[in-house]
């Protein structure tokens, strides 16, 4: 009957639930007996050393602090949140520390039940006080600023017993209840003895899988796999984090790692630089397939990169000027000189996902739009958002001149060489680059 229930207040988000897990519109790929992720492996087998690298240095051993850099694997090794996100389905967590959420019927307060088997890597039990300690120090001046951006719509917290602690909400939010779920949790015993932004190397106690094993200040860390961990069956940990140990090595740039790569430093890297990946990740060990090189397809949305034009500025303000602009580009010749055709043009803020626009909207796209059709350019609804190209037929003189014709509609001509307006003025802008990797790019 238990069952039963669960399955039906996770269909209708409307409703307050109690359940092993939480979504943005109450709907779950796992119920509540399930055994384990569906990424994970049965055969996984436990043991091991993997050695993975990471850029530049580390100086403290607190990764919710705002001075200093913490080593990689850190937050996430050592420390647990209430609930974590599935890998295999969209905006969903399942209970972690907390065995149970609740939703209320307004929306604005969630309540967990925490899982009285959850265990600090000491072998002390994880409380509602030490819930309450956590969101309360994210939420104030020692942790980060992000944090207390990020959580301040949740006002604070009551420990109604034991094991159950409700986060009150300022306001109604779909997400907040998925939000309140990603807070870490804090030993508090183990904070109230060492500050929280203690700028010292001590490791720190956590929950996680791992405990810090060893550390060589800014160079390297290591984590080992802690054997008495209190959730090593759980549901969304079983067949997971396997490696007895997890170490990080630190280089000073790019082109020095991937040196050490190929000298067996570490074991595996991700390389988004399209010129190491065509000319430096070459010879004898990767004919020989002693190294691997590998291309690992995936449908995770890539987001968007590119030119991003400030609307704040007058010449950027007309929606032809930015037009012209963008058929100046010629994607195709910076791939295939700059690129050696690794890139992918992008379409969308949602590249590569199920959540990138394709071809003209219909169905409930469409209905969103419509009631905002006289605010919306009209090719929303006739033309597929196509960047422009220098393609066959296309090319880029045919652009340029077509740019040329918009900006002259705009009052952009050319006079003795200059692209000028009526007064005069010269049609000029800065480029404000993110890394000097694409100042090749700029110089094409």
């Amino acid at each position: 009957m238990l069952s039963t229930a669960l399955s039906l207040a996770i269909i209708d988000a409307s409703k307050s639930f109690a359940a092993h897990g939480i979504s943005i519109d109450g709907k779950l790929k796992y119920p509540p007996d399930f055994k384990q992720f569906d990424y994970a492996s049965d055969q996984a087998r436990k043991g091991g050393a993997l050695l993975l690298h990471d850029l530049g240095s580390f100086d403290k051993m607190n990764p919710f602090t705002l001075k200093g850099s913490a080593p990689s694997g850190l937050d996430y090794l050592v420390f647990e949140t209430l609930a974590v996100a599935s890998l295999d389905e969209p905006f969903a967590s399942y209970g972690l520390i907390a065995k149970d959420i609740e939703l209320a019927d307004d929306r604005l307060s969630v309540t967990y039940t925490i899982d009285e088997n959850a265990r600090f890597s000491d072998g002390t039990p994880i409380t509602t006080e030490d819930v309450q300690f956590s969101l309360n120090t994210l939420k104030s001046e020692a942790a980060h600023p992000f944090y207390q951006a990020y959580l301040q719509d949740i006002k604070g917290s009551e420990i109604l017993d034991k094991n159950r602690i409700r986060f009150n909400f300022a306001r109604i939010n779909r997400e907040l209840h998925m939000i309140a779920s990603q807070v870490p949790i804090f030993s508090k015993k183990f904070y109230s003895e060492h500050p929280f932004d203690d700028p010292s190397m001590e490791p720190p106690l956590g929950s996680g899988p791992y405990v810090v094993d060893s550390v060589n200040p800014g160079k390297s860390i290591t984590y080992r796999r802690n054997p008495e961990y209190w959730a090593i069956n759980h549901p969304t940990r079983k067949g997971i984090y396997n490696f007895d140990t997890i170490t990080f090595k630190y280089f000073r740039d790019q082109i020095v790692s991937v040196e050490a790569f190929k000298a067996n430093e570490f074991d595996f890297m991700y390389i988004n630089i399209a010129k190491q990946w065509a000319r430096d990740l070459v010879g004898p060990k990767f004919d020989s397939k002693q190294i691997m090189k590998e291309y690992l397809p995936h449908r995770n949305n890539q987001g968007m990169q590119g030119f991003v034009f400030n609307l704040r500025r007058p010449l950027f303000q007309d929606r032809r000027v930015r037009q012209a602009l963008g058929m100046a580009f010629d994607f195709e010749w910076a791939n295939n000189k700059l690129f050696f055709n690794e890139y992918t043009r992008s379409k969308s803020y949602f590249s590569n996902s199920d959540l990138a626009a394709k071809n003209l909207p219909e169905g409930l796209e469409l209905e969103y739009l419509l009631p905002f059709k006289d605010q919306l350019p009209p090719e929303v609804f006739t033309q597929p958002l196509t960047p422009f190209s220098t393609e066959t037929p296309d090319s880029l003189r045919s652009n340029l001149r077509k740019a040329k014709k918009i900006l002259a509609e705009t009052g952009w001509t050319v006079q003795d060489g200059r692209l000028v307006n009526k007064e005069g003025k010269s049609f000029e802008f800065e480029i404000l680059l993110v890394s000097p990797s694409f100042e090749r790019v700029m110089a094409g």
